[in-house]
């Protein structure tokens, strides 16, 4: 596997991100480079308009002083601009290290573990955490550590949760596979132990705050600097996590266009080793620690309402303590599937990395940028056509090898009978019922249970999906791994025992956990009955 070097130096990559946005503004006129200045103060000047802690008066600060050179001309303009790239950039900036990643690969997933699970001191020592247990890493490994020594790849994951990135730096050391740097939100940096164990794994920070044209630029750019330097980067193209559960069919085309151009420049500048490569990664949780605060969220106006969640249950150590105490120690808990790569185009690769036509023939993806000599010929709109093409692809892959678990066909099949029995409401109305019409017969269940798992099965076997299921499943043993697991941690079951016979559902819990398994058709069989 090829080296991963030190990270630059904060100097450097500020320098570069600095020297990036200059030939950006160049051919700009004066009004456009103050509107952008100008752009960038009255957003943070509303964001910050109350600020609460010391870090926000400094950002306050600096805005202000940014602001006095909104009508002083061109040059104090630039000058403003650039000293709050460097601002940014010193924000964003990872100083990751090979050594201090291997060292935390190996101490902190076990660390971290009993450091969040441990009731007393006398445990911290007691207790042992075997990843390659609780997290199963599936797919495509040998070819994309294969790879990894040729091409610097750009992972692309799903986004269920806020654990994602700790749980992805743990699976791709236990898989052997190289480290990532990959933007972590702001906030969740206030968790310090987490934080830090993210810190170490090769995070940089992004402030999902910050909506104004420079910051995304200066985010972009890093990302961008990163790849062609060679880091292997992981971003998540979903953008912010699924509120509803479902897995998501729209990627995000921004930090995608960042493959394309590190790619192309790349080529155009000679570097050894140019080639940058795609790797789709579907996760699957049988739980979800911040569950209830996302599906709240997606029925308020789909997400509309509060697109940036700051207050959610990763906010609170103990909920997460809590949360990986009783679900970590499920074996299998969390799936990780390593999808096949794709190039920045979003075609299929052979094992050495080359592009694969629909044929399944060699070509020279150069071709698809470089005129007859050989050089990189610029074109936005032809690299934001290839952008769509690879953000399709990513979906398509997302969906193939989306796993389901048992407690997403066991809540998929209770949704359709709740569902069947309100034939009269729609999805909102569901989540206010009376408590008597959320219950549900254990015996339709397992007849529901059974069809999902019949058909679930087929699709499975015809490559269409894939499944996470005990060998020999069947619809009783699912429903019980299922209720034993919705046991375990939310405050309000999905699905379980109530305060009469049969089962009850929590609409809004049940509805989270049966979306998993939207778009595979599973939500669609009839149910054949009532309660």
């Amino acid at each position: 596997m090829a080296a991963v070097s030190e990270a630059p130096p904060l100097s450097a990559i500020t320098a570069a991100l600095q020297a990036r946005q200059a030939a950006r503004l160049a051919p700009w006129p004066d009004r456009a480079v103050e509107g952008l200045l100008a752009d960038a103060v009255y957003t943070e000047r509303r964001r910050l308009a109350r600020p609460r802690t010391d870090a926000d008066r400094a950002e306050a600060a600096a805005i202000e002083a940014a602001a006095r050179a909104v009508h002083g001309g061109r040059a104090a303009v630039e000058a403003a601009i650039q000293g709050l790239v460097a601002r940014y950039t010193a924000e964003i900036h990872s100083p990751f290290s090979p050594r201090t990643h291997a060292l935390a690969s190996k101490v902190m997933p076990g660390a971290l573990a009993r450091l969040l699970t441990a009731a007393h001191p006398a445990e911290l020592l007691a207790r042992e955490f075997d990843p390659q247990a609780r997290i199963q890493v599936r797919g495509a490994v040998d070819r994309v550590r294969k790879l990894a020594a040729s091409h610097t790849l750009v992972l692309a994951p799903t986004h269920v949760s806020n654990l994602d990135s700790p749980i992805l730096g743990t699976a791709l050391f236990s898989a052997g596979l190289p480290p990532f740097l990959y933007g972590a939100g702001l906030n969740l940096f206030d968790n310090r132990l987490v934080g830090f164990f993210m810190g170490r794994l090769g995070a940089y920070t992004v402030d999902r705050q910050k909506k104004h044209a420079l910051y995304k630029d200066v985010l972009k750019d890093y990302a961008t600097e990163a790849i062609g330097r060679g880091s292997h980067m992981l971003f998540f193209p979903g953008g912010t996590r699924s509120r509803s559960g479902e897995v998501e069919r729209r990627p995000k085309r921004g930090l995608l266009g960042t493959a394309v151009a590190a790619w192309q420049e790349g080529l155009e500048r000679r570097r050894p080793q140019p080639e940058v490569l795609v790797v789709p990664v579907t996760l699957s949780f049988a739980l979800v620690l911040e569950a209830e605060t996302l599906i709240a969220d997606a029925l308020a106006e789909a997400g509309k309402s509060r697109f940036i969640i700051t207050d959610d249950e990763f906010s609170q150590p103990r909920t997460v303590a809590s949360f990986v105490s009783r679900v970590l120690a499920l074996d299998a808990s969390v799936v990780v599937h390593i999808g096949e790569p794709l190039d920045v185009l979003g075609n299929p690769v052979d094992d050495e990395g080359r592009t694969l036509d629909p044929a399944g023939r060699v070509v020279d993806r150069r071709g698809y940028v470089c005129g007859p000599d050989g050089a990189v010929v610029g074109d936005a709109q032809r690299d934001a056509a290839y952008t769509t093409l690879l953000s399709d692809a990513l979906a398509r892959a997302w969906a193939r090898d989306n796993t389901l678990q048992p407690t997403h066909l066991v809540a998929c099949a209770a949704w359709s009978l709740y569902r069947s029995n309100t034939p009269q409401l729609d999805t909102w109305q569901r989540m206010f019922t009376a408590p008597e019409r959320r219950q549900l017969g254990r015996a339709p269940l397992l007849r529901q249970v059974g069809r999902v798992l019949a058909q679930a099965t087929a699709d499975a076997q015809a490559g269409r999906y894939r499944l996470a299921l005990p060998a020999g499943a069947s619809a009783e043993g699912l429903l019980d791994i299922a209720l034993d697991r919705f046991g375990r941690f939310h405050t309000r079951a999905a699905i379980g025992p109530g305060p009469g016979p049969g089962l009850w559902v929590d609409p809004q819990l049940c509805l989270y956990y049966a979306n998993r398994c939207v778009g595979t058709g599973l939500d669609a069989l009839p149910t054949g009955e009532g309660t």
